[in-house]
């Protein structure tokens, strides 16, 4: 559990580095993916899928 927080830390900054610096190409889509994947694997996926769901339920019902 601690090497995938501090990997989501590290792609976290990585990508927040890449954004910043408008230097966008296929290491930072690479690097976001990877986030992605991460993440996923964390206590974060449940609250972030709870969120996606509400976002989505709350667009269809406008």
């Amino acid at each position: 559990m601690g090497v995938t927080v501090s990997l989501v830390a590290l792609y976290g900054l990585v990508l927040l580095f890449l954004l910043r610096s408008k230097s966008l190409g296929y290491g930072s889509a690479f690097i976001a993916i990877m986030f992605g994947f991460s993440l996923a694997s964390t206590g974060a996926a449940g609250p972030v899928n709870e969120l996606t769901t509400a976002v989505v339920n709350a667009i269809g019902n406008l």
